[in-house]
């Protein structure tokens, strides 16, 4: 007797049994997600970087503006000092030359009142022309040469005696003069502009 075939059965889709849970959907791989929006701390970190620039860079500035200041500062004293010692360096060759002048002029008075005396003693004297012409020609250069360095003779005849300027070498009582006036001039003084060089030598009326 022949056996019955049987149909196959139809396959069914699997399904989970009871009690079963279903899978979790695996999760997708790191890094194939797009890209992620930058965090409040990431987008705060550029600014602080800017800001400490912009502040090392003021630092900067206002240190090169104090050094600028302290390199004028030091060429302004520099040049106060150079203007000090060249006028003070000025003022002592112009002493320096002073001095030399009144030294030289002090050595040669002397002469020029020996020569003043020897003209008052040619003057009239008989055949004494041609020696008081040379005597005058050497009283006149050597008055010239005390003149060009400031030298000047003076003689106050007649003036009111005074003790800066003159030297009284005698007082005495002269009709018609003032007394304290200078009635004779005993020796010329000089001068060197506004200071006495020599006092004028005198006789004061008393």
């Amino acid at each position: 007797m022949s056996e019955e075939r049987k149909a196959p059965e139809a396959l069914e889709p699997d399904t989970p049994e009871a009690g079963e849970q279903p899978q979790a959907a695996e999760p997708e791989p790191e890094g194939v997600a797009g890209p992620a929006e930058p965090g409040p701390e990431e987008v705060a970190e550029p600014e602080l970087d800017h800001e400490a620039k912009l502040e090392h860079d003021l630092e900067e500035l206002a240190a090169k503006a104090e050094k600028a200041d302290e390199y004028l500062e030091l060429a302004q004293r520099t040049k106060a000092d150079f203007e000090n010692y060249r006028k003070r360096a000025s003022r002592e060759v112009a002493a320096a030359q002073e001095r030399g002048i009144v030294k030289l002029a002090l050595e040669l008075l002397p002469a020029v009142d020996d020569l003043d005396r020897a003209l008052q003693a040619a003057d009239g004297a008989e055949g004494s022309e041609t020696l008081a012409s040379g005597v005058k020609l050497v009283h006149a250069g050597v008055l010239a040469a005390l003149a060009r360095v400031g030298i000047e003779p003076y003689s106050p005849q007649g003036e009111r005696f005074d003790p800066q300027r003159h030297e009284a070498v005698a007082q005495q009582p002269v009709d018609g003069a003032e007394p304290g006036t200078i009635v004779e001039v005993y020796q010329r003084g000089y001068r060197l502009g506004d200071g006495v060089l020599r006092p004028a030598r005198v006789v004061v009326a008393g």
